[in-house]
C-alpha cells in the first residue's frame, strides 16, 4: 500500500510505502530533518509536527506537552495514511531563523520499466505430463520405454513429428519398478530443446500424478552475496526468495584473491564446496518457506561473473587473470545440479548464463538480456557498479562491453569506518548549509556503526555541495563547527559523536576515505568515457542509462552525478533495473522463447580490455577530481557549486 506525504514548509510531496518511517521518507524526498542518531530515537532531534494523517508512534524522548500538540519523532513514526507534516524551523541560540536546505536529491526512477524488460509468457523449459498407461499383455508386450514413448505420442498427437528421446542410463534402471509400483500411472518430467523445433528429452519418471509440483529456481551467484528466487513454473509466480553471503568470502573478498587461492593445493575444490554450500542453504531456506521438498525443483537457471561460474563448475580460473585473459569456455554446458552437490531433484538441470570475457560474465549477459538492449533502437549505457564495475554500450546492431576495477570503496572497503550495507550502516546523509549538522539515516534505523557505499557517496556529495570540502576532496580549515577537525590521519568530518554511535567512538570521514572514493568513481567514469569514444560516441548521444545491481537501489541520482560517478545528462534518461542478473534468470526460467534469445545477446557483445587502452588511463587521471577536471562535462554541477 502506498501513501502520499507532503512536507511543509518545503512543500515537497513524496509517495511512500505503508509502514515506512517519516525520517526515511524525508531522506528519500530530499527534505532535511535534524537527526544525528541514525534513526534510533535516542537523540530526540528529529521532531516534526503531524498536521494531517495517521502515524504509528511512541513518545520515546518526546515531552508530553509536545506530544499533545501533535509533535512526533520522525524516526519513530510509521506512516499509516496520506499525511501532511511540518518540519519545525531551526533557529540559532540568538533566535535567528536558519535558512532552509533546498531539495537537491533525486532517486533513480523505476518509470516505465516495462518498456525496458517487456513482457514474458509462462512457457518454461521443463514440463510435466501425467500418463495412465495400459499394462503389458501377451498381445501387447512392447518394452517399457517404448510403452512410455507411445503414451507421450498419444498425449501430444499434434507433435507426432517430434519424437521424444531419453539419454539417461539411470532412468532405464528404475523405470520398470516405478511403472509397476505406480500401477502404470506416472508423471514424466520433460526437458525442451534449446532451439525452436527441437524435440524434448525425458529426464525423469515419478509415481502417480505430481504435475501440480513444478518449480524452478533462479540463482544470482554474486562475489559477495548469492540470491535465489523460487518460481511456480505453472503460473510464473515468484513464491519465495532467499539470500546469503557467498561462503567463498573466507578465502578472499574479491575475485582475484579467489583465483589465487584456487591455485593452491585443494583450493579449487574448497572454493567450489563453499559456493555449493551457500546455494544449498538458500534452497533449504526457500523450501522451508513454502513447505516443499528440494526434489520438487525441476530446473535451475543461474548467472554469475566469469570467475564465479568457473568456480561453481570446478573449472580452473587461473588463466582468467593472465593476459590475454581467456576463459575456459564462454558457453557453459547444461549440467545436472546433483552432480555438483546441489540438493535438488536428481535429474534437475542447471543452466549457467554464458560469459563474454574474463571479467564480463554471465551476470552482465543476463542483465543486458533482461533489459532487451539487443533489441532496442536507442543507444544505451548499462552499468553495474561494484568492486569490478561492468559497462555495456550499444543497441540492437552492436554492443561493446568492458570491466574496470573500481576497488572496494562502493562496498565500504578501504574506508576507515566502511562496512557493508547491514544494520547500522549510514546509507542516507544530508547536511545543514549553516550549522553543518548532519541528517543521518542508517540501515535498520539503528545507531550508526559505519558507512556503506551509498552513504559514502551521499556524504561526499553533501560535503562538496555545501563547501565543506573542495573539488580536490580536501577539507576547509576555516569552518565554525566542531565536526571538521584535524585527526590522527589528517582532516576529517565527525559523522556521529561517540555517544550517538553503536560502537562507542566517533565515526568519521577522512580525506583518505574521500581519495579512495575518488579513485573508485574515477575508474567507473573513465570506463564509460573510453567505451563511448571507442565507437565514436559521447555522453550527449546516450538515450538511456540503465543502472543494475543492488547498489543502485540505494543510489541518489543527484548525489552520484555531483561526485562524478554518473554522467551529467538529462535525468529522465536514467533507469534503475535492480538485480538485473536475477531478473534475466527469472525471465529465461519462465519463458522459453525469451530464453532462446540469450545466445544472440552474448554474440552481439564485443569486449574491450580497458587495462590495455592508453585512453582509459588519461580519462582516469582527469576524473580524480570532484566531479571532474573538465567541468564542461558537468554543467549542472558547475552551476550548483557556483551557487546558481
Amino acid at each position: 500500500m502506498k501513501h502520499t506525504i507532503t512536507f511543509l514548509p518545503d512543500n515537497v510531496t513524496a509517495v511512500v510505502n505503508h509502514g515506512e518511517t517519516l525520517l526515511g521518507a524525508a531522506a528519500r524526498a530530499g527534505v532535511y530533518v535534524h537527526a544525528c542518531c541514525g534513526g534510533d530515537g535516542v537523540c530526540g532531534k528529529c521532531k516534526v509536527l503531524v498536521n494531517k494523517g495517521e502515524v504509528r508512534s511512541d513518545k520515546a524522548n518526546l515531552k508530553q506537552e509536545d506530544w499533545d500538540k501533535g509533535y512526533r519523532l520522525a524516526c519513530r513514526s510509521a506512516v499509516e495514511s496520506d499525511m501532511e507534516v511540518t518540519i519545525p524551523e531551526l533557529t540559532t541560540k540568538g533566535g535567528r531563523a536558519l535558512k532552509r536546505k533546498p531539495k537537491t536529491t533525486r532517486t533513480v526512477s523505476a518509470k516505465a520499466l516495462d518498456s525496458l524488460v517487456g513482457k514474458w509468457q509462462v512457457d518454461p523449459p521443463v514440463s510435466k505430463i501425467y500418463l495412465e498407461l495400459p499394462p503389458p499383455t501377451i498381445e501387447d508386450n512392447i518394452a517399457d520405454m517404448q510403452r512410455v514413448m507411445r503414451g507421450i505420442r498419444q498425449h501430444f498427437p499434434e507433435d507426432h513429428h517430434r519424437e521424444p528421446y531419453y539419454d539417461l542410463p539411470e532412468l532405464i534402471k528404475y523405470l520398470p519398478r516405478t511403472l509397476r509400483d505406480a500401477d502404470w500411472k506416472v508423471t514424466l518430467l520433460l526437458l525442451r530443446g534449446r532451439n525452436q523445433g527441437d524435440t524434448f528429452r525425458i529426464i525423469d519418471i515419478e509415481a502417480g500424478d505430481t504435475t501440480s509440483r513444478l518449480y524452478g529456481l533462479a540463482v544470482d551467484i554474486g562475489t559477495t552475496t548469492c540470491s535465489g528466487v523460487l518460481i511456480d513454473l505453472h503460473s510464473g509466480e515468484v513464491l519465495a526468495e532467499s539470500s546469503g553471503y557467498n561462503g567463498q568470502i573466507s578465502f578472499g573478498e574479491d575475485v582475484i584473491s579467489r583465483i589465487i587461492y584456487a591455485g593452491r593445493p585443494g583450493g579449487l575444490k574448497a572454493l567450489q564446496a563453499k559456493v555449493i554450500g551457500t546455494i544449498n542453504a538458500i534452497i533449504e531456506d526457500i523450501c522451508r518457506q513454502v513447505v516443499i521438498s528440494p526434489s520438487d525443483i525441476a530446473y535451475m537457471m543461474a548467472a554469475g561473473n566469469t570467475v564465479m561460474s568457473h568456480l561453481l563448475l570446478g573449472l580452473d580460473p587461473k588463466y582468467l587473470r593472465e593476459a590475454p585473459y581467456v576463459p575456459s569456455v564462454s558457453e557453459f554446458p547444461l549440467t545436472k545440479a546433483a552432480d555438483l552437490g546441489l540438493r535438488t531433484h536428481p535429474s534437475t538441470r542447471l543452466f549457467l548464463y554464458p560469459c563474454v570475457a574474463s571479467y564480463v560474465g554471465g551476470d552482465i549477459v543476463s542483465g543486458v538480456h533482461a533489459c532487451q538492449m539487443a533489441k532496442s533502437d536507442k543507444v544505451s549505457l548499462f552499468i553495474d557498479i561494484g568492486t569490478n564495475g561492468e559497462i555495456v554500450v550499444g543497441g540492437k546492431d552492436w554492443l561493446v562491453c568492458a570491466a574496470c576495477s573500481a576497488g572496494p570503496a562502493f562496498e565500504g572497503g578501504g574506508i576507515q569506518y566502511g562496512m557493508r550495507a547491514t544494520a547500522g550502516a549510514i546509507e542516507k546523509f544530508q547536511i545543514h548549509p549553516e550549522t553543518l549538522e548532519p541528517m543521518l539515516v542508517t540501515v535498520g534505523q539503528t545507531k550508526p556503526s559505519g558507512i556503506c557505499g551509498s552513504g559514502l557517496i551521499a556524504i561526499v556529495a553533501e560535503l562538496l555541495e555545501n563547501k565543506v570540502i573542495d573539488q580536490q576532496g580536501k577539507f576547509r580549515h576555516d569552518l565554525d563547527t566542531p565536526r571538521v577537525r584535524s585527526g590522527s590521519s589528517g582532516w576529517e568530518y565527525v559523522l556521529a559523536w561517540e555517544h550517538n554511535s553503536m560502537i562507542g567512538e566517533d565515526i568519521i570521514l577522512t580525506e583518505v576515505d574521500i581519495d579512495n572514493l575518488m579513485r573508485a568513481k574515477g575508474a567507473m567514469y573513465a570506463g564509460y568515457q573510453t567505451l563511448l569514444e571507442s565507437v565514436g560516441l559521447s555522453f550527449a548521444d546516450l538515450e538511456q542509462v540503465i543502472l543494475a545491481g543492488n547498489f543502485g537501489a540505494y543510489l541518489d541520482l543527484e548525489q552520484a552525478i555531483c561526485i562524478g560517478l554518473l554522467p551529467d545528462i538529462d535525468r529522465e534518461h536514467f533507469y534503475y533495473l535492480g538485480n538485473a542478473s536475477m531478473l534475466g534468470c527469472q525471465i529465461s526460467m519462465t519463458d522459453m522463447s525469451r530464453f532462446r534469445e540469450r545466445e544472440g545477446v552474448r554474440q552481439l557483445m564485443t569486449n574491450m580490455e580497458l587495462s590495455e587502452n592508453p585512453q582509459f588511463m588519461q580519462h582516469y587521471m582527469a576524473a580524480l577530481f570532484l566531479p571532474h577536471t573538465d567541468m564542461r562535462l558537468f554543467p549542472s554541477i558547475g552551476r550548483k557549486l557556483a551557487g546558481e
